[in-house]
């Protein structure tokens, strides 16, 4: 591919930031295209976008609920990918979804990535990847210019997190906390020692996620990582606005202030 892929370039030119999640297709699509435009335009790294999926993977409660509610609403993969395609123009940082690996099987990964690619999307992040099937889900992404994060989590060996850090491009998605993702009161006390042992090992950017809600948990990760990625907190604002009834206006504005304060804004 001709261009950089705008996730390595973000994370090489910016100081260390907030990297949002969005689930696709809640409250509705249409919802999805205009929030990813209104955080778009602030001083954030880059957005995860999150593919509906019906079985868990290492998602909270929250995030499960908005994902069963936006398949109930008929969501499919095609909407995903037409939403990218309608904001891409308009959003500057890097774009990633987050989806299943039975999702890009379903598809066959060569279409998958091609589509995605053909979207707008600068990468996958696929938590339910196997490290030995990562080598040639990576080349194939690498050849259609994206970029495929990988998991390493506190429980990972040192000569694992080798391994994956050979299959993984653009950075490591480092799981701060073992369980599922949601908002935590704090953060392990250990995390910057662990987080510096993983760059030194690997030499790759080091991204952080899982139970990061604030914006004092993102300046602090973000003190010593190279982002924080911030999801439930984020959903459980979307989920809070739709059980109030609000339009869907009112909450892209009251998620995008959050997100804004997130950044420090």
């Amino acid at each position: 591919m001709d261009r950089a892929n705008r996730v390595e370039v973000s994370l090489r030119e910016n100081p260390p930031g907030l990297w949002p999640f969005v689930p696709a297709g809640f409250p509705d699509i249409h919802a999805t295209s205009e929030l990813l435009a209104e955080i778009g335009r602030l001083p954030i790294r880059g957005i995860e976008i999150g593919i509906p999926y019906s079985d868990p993977i290492a998602d909270g409660p929250i995030i499960q609920q908005a994902f069963a509610e936006s398949l109930a609403a008929g969501v499919k993969l095609d909407a995903v990918f037409d939403c990218v395609s309608r904001v891409r123009a308009s959003v500057d940082v890097p774009l990633l979804a987050m989806v299943s690996v039975s999702i890009v099987y379903r598809l066959g990964v060569e279409t998958f990535l091609n589509r995605a690619q053909a979207a707008g999307l600068d990468g996958l992040i696929v938590p339910d990847l196997s490290l030995e099937e990562a080598p040639k889900i990576s080349k194939t992404a690498q050849d259609a210019g994206l970029c495929l994060p990988m998991l390493v989590a506190p429980s990972t060996p040192p000569s694992r997190v080798e391994r994956i850090a050979k299959a993984a491009s653009g950075f490591l998605y480092y799981v701060a906390v073992q369980g599922t993702t949601g908002e935590r009161a704090a953060l392990p006390a250990d995390l910057e020692k662990r987080i510096a042992v993983v760059r030194a090992a690997t030499g790759l950017p080091t991204l952080v996620g899982f139970g990061i809600g604030t914006a004092a948990a993102v300046r602090t990760v973000c003190s010593y990582a190279d982002g924080a990625i911030v999801g439930s907190a984020i959903v459980r604002r979307l989920l809070d606005g739709q059980r109030a009834k609000k339009s869907s206006r009112e909450i892209i504005a009251t998620v995008g202030q959050f997100v804004s304060e997130l950044t420090g804004g």
